[in-house]
């Protein structure tokens, strides 16, 4: 490849001063070099195309020669579609090892600060792509690998630990005494190259690979379909599932009343009677059949600091197949105790991966689906994934907000929560980073919410990734498409009078920043309250095979004024979701722990960055490098848990 020749190149060139170039010719001919083409595009390499004459030369000339040969490796790593390929492959290898003890990790750059708070960062995400048989399942499918970085903050001392999560799929799949992997379920997003299609009914996959919550003293690993699994927080053992999803408060809970939607039997609809009768004959069929459990838990859950509580939410395994949805949402105290528990039935198919929270309501951005009759056939013949049973509802060119009360239907005034507010372009919602409201002394709300959201015409469940089941790789390029159309953050501003009338709703990009940008996050302090910072994972598009994703600099906002800073990982270097460790009285008085994965070298490492000088000389502030031999894909969320 290319680089090696600049390599060879810059090593060729003499090491002192008075030294001579010697020259560079072709072993056939003993002529000058030839040019040199990329395997890819068949452009010349300019730095190469020329022949390196015999000259006396300084220092100055030598550095002044190295600095070109390294611009001109650099400028070819960067146009070069090979190898963006390839690099963006060693995102997604499996890890089949996993840790028998803490590992304590090399420092490589910087040093731990003294005042850095001890706890552990846990991480989520897939580790498992390629089974022994010939299958490739898609990252959403792969089997859940659990990473903890557990910091000790007076001793300035990192150790990692990393299982897999012992789930049933899990112990099916990996042979216990060979750790030969053969994949036997077919997972909601893929289908088995080496396993069964026709009539494989294993379809919910629990592979806990999605989120990780640490509440008091319980460690959970969260996935979209089901229950959560429990770790143990320090040995990362699997203790079994748990449930959450209780109909009843526990031991000194206070149940409130159900929120739920009740129909008024006057204006019932032939398509409502329909929906009712579906959903008693799919109930049994998908838990028989399918396994699917009757309430499905989401991934994603809510802190309230101010209360300090834990809310989570469900719908109803049933919704995924009718034009209804049903969502139950719970509030727990410090020690798993159900407060209460509100069911909110809305008319509308939709589906739901983030959602938002503030002191006195829930907040829902209705991403619309609907029944897709041909994918639903190519799904039960095994010819393609489960969720092309699914499509997205494009008829609309608004999005519908549900704004639902939090703790009694009164707070809404007379308003109907059941009638979403409209946003006034059609969006799809990824991730919620904050939401707060405001109440003037007329009694009128303005409520803010920050979150990354994409088009409609770009998401696609199928081929998220750039997933194919009928190739080895994954696409970059489906990640990569126009800019407009992936996620970007956006802030929505909702206002509404003292009777929860909504007079306006507007939207608009935060600060201005038109990058791709994903996985926001704040201050966990500030959850549910005015926030001044959002941070995110964005691309600084340097690659040109690349220039959205995979993610490479972490972005800060100030949502006051307008303005951005950032800080970028290195060359061929990419990164995940960024956490805030907070330290301190002031909203950034914290850090940043962020995974930086070197592709080229196949190396990962945990990056602190001072979160008060992203954008700053100094905003580094150590580089600890995980074992080789622990090298690990692409995570997906994770959790700061102090100690």
């Amino acid at each position: 490849m290319q680089t090696s020749i600049f390599r060879s190149l810059r090593a060729s060139l003499p090491a002192t001063p008075g030294s001579r170039i010697p020259s560079v010719s072709t072993p056939s001919t003993g002529g000058p070099i030839p040019v040199v083409r990329s395997p890819a595009t068949g452009r010349p390499f300019p730095a190469v195309s020329v022949a390196v004459r015999p000259a006396e030369i300084t220092e100055t000339r030598r550095t002044r020669w190295i600095r070109k040969l390294e611009e001109e490796e650099k400028k070819a790593e960067e146009n070069d579609p090979i190898l963006a390929f390839w690099d963006y492959q060693f995102l997604f290898v499996s890890q089949r090892s996993e840790t028998e003890r803490p590992l304590s990790l090399r420092l490589v750059e910087g040093s731990i600060p003294q005042d850095f708070p001890s706890g552990t960062y846990y991480l989520a995400g897939p580790g498992m792509f390629s089974d022994d048989h010939g299958s490739t399942v898609h990252p959403l499918d792969g089997h859940g690998y659990l990473r903890a970085f557990e910091v000790d903050g007076p001793g300035r001392r990192v150790r990692f630990s990393a299982r897999y999560v012992s789930t049933e799929a899990q112990r099916e799949e990996r042979h216990e005494d060979t750790g030969e992997w053969k994949f036997t379920h077919r997972g909601p997003f893929s289908v088995l190259r080496g396993g069964k299609k026709l009539g494989n009914t294993k379809v919910m996959k629990n592979v806990a690979n999605t989120s990780v919550l640490k509440w008091g003293p319980r460690l959970l690993c969260l996935w979209e379909g089901g229950n959560p699994h429990e770790v143990n927080p320090a040995t990362l053992e699997t203790v079994g599932e748990f449930c959450t999803a209780v109909d009843q408060p526990r031991s000194g809970g206070k149940l409130l009343a159900s929120g739920a939607f009740r129909p008024d039997f006057r204006r019932l609809t032939t398509k409502s009677v329909f929906t009712e009768l579906a959903a008693l004959f799919l109930k049994p069929f998908l838990h028989g059949i399918f396994k699917m459990p009757p309430k499905r838990m989401l991934s994603h859950y809510k802190i309230d600091p101010q209360r300090n509580r834990l809310l989570m939410m469900s719908c109803n395994a049933e919704d995924m197949l009718l034009p209804w949805s049903h969502f139950t949402i719970y509030e727990y105290d410090e020690n798993f105790n159900l407060l209460q528990k509100r069911d909110f039935n809305i008319p509308d198919h939709l589906m739901i991966h983030d959602w938002a929270f503030t002191d006195n309501h829930y907040i829902l951005v209705g991403n619309r689906i609907k029944l897709d009759v041909a994918g639903s056939m190519k799904a039960v013949c095994g010819t393609s994934p489960m969720i092309s049973a699914l499509s997205l509802n494009r008829s609309s060119s608004r999005t519908p907000i549900y704004v639902l009360p939090r703790f009694s239907d009164d707070s809404m005034g007379s308003r109907d929560w059941t009638v979403p507010i409209e946003a006034p372009s059609q969006f799809w919602l990824l991730h919620v980073a904050n939401a707060f409201e405001e109440r003037d002394a007329s009694g009128n709300v303005e409520i803010q919410m920050q979150a990354s959201t994409c088009s409609y015409q770009w998401f696609d469940f199928n081929k998220m990734f750039g997933y194919d089941w009928e190739r080895s790789q994954l696409d970059p390029t489906f990640m990569n498409p126009r800019q407009d159309l992936l996620p970007h953050l956006t802030q929505v501003t909702m206002r509404l009078d003292r009777d929860g009338r909504c007079n306006s709703c507007v939207m608009h990009q935060l600060a201005r920043w038109t990058k791709a940008s994903d996985f926001p996050i704040i201050n966990p302090r500030m959850s549910g309250m005015k926030n001044k910072y959002t941070y995110a994972a964005t691309c600084s598009g340097y690659r040109r095979p690349l220039p959205h994703f995979p993610f490479d600099t972490v972005v800060k906002f100030n949502r006051v004024t307008k303005s951005v800073a950032t800080w970028r990982a290195g060359r061929r270097r990419f990164i995940g979701e960024p956490i805030y460790v907070p330290n301190g009285e002031s909203e950034d008085d914290g850090y940043i722990l962020v995974v930086e994965y070197a592709v080229s070298m196949q190396m990962c490492y945990l990056v602190l960055l001072d979160a008060q000088r992203i954008g700053k000389r100094g905003a580094l502030v150590a580089r600890l490098e995980v074992p080789r031999d622990f090298n690990f894909p692409i995570g997906f969320h994770g959790v700061w848990a102090p100690a």
